[in-house]
């Protein structure tokens, strides 16, 4: 899934549609709560070993927040990562709303394996400029 330039951290190491991803944003939408790994595990349908591994790995990144009760939660001090979820979510709603490819891009696909045709872009163009002068 491609990534917003302004809204994305540049340090940040997250590519959406990963669980790395999901857990970060689950994290930063409810940031006034801690959760478990077992928590986060059932609230996003993964297994509790990924969830436990995965928090971890993002603590010692400083992506988040870790209680020594072993609660994991976002940081107050991290905007470049509590803007992350609202990025997502705005691409997510960009990819679903379009008609050709309701699923969103193939997210191993490389800009180099996109081509254009040029011919169907037009035909595009137009019935957007015909829409226009309505």
């Amino acid at each position: 899934m491609p990534i917003h330039r302004e809204t994305h951290p540049d340090d940040v190491d997250l590519k959406p549609g990963t669980t790395k991803s999901d857990i970060v944003v689950f994290l930063y939408r409810n940031l006034d709560f801690a959760y478990t790994p077992s928590e986060v595990a059932t609230e996003l349908d993964i297994p509790a070993g990924t969830a436990t591994t995965t928090l971890r790995r993002l603590h010692e990144r400083g992506y988040v927040g870790r209680m020594k009760e072993g609660y994991y939660h976002g940081l107050d001090d991290r905007e470049d990562l509590r803007r992350y979820p609202r990025s997502v979510a705005e691409t997510e709603a960009m990819f679903a709303s379009h008609p050709d490819n309701p699923t969103g891009p193939d997210p191993d696909m490389e800009l180099d394996d996109l081509t254009t045709d040029d011919a169907a872009l037009e035909s595009e163009v137009d019935e957007l400029e015909d829409e226009i002068d309505g």
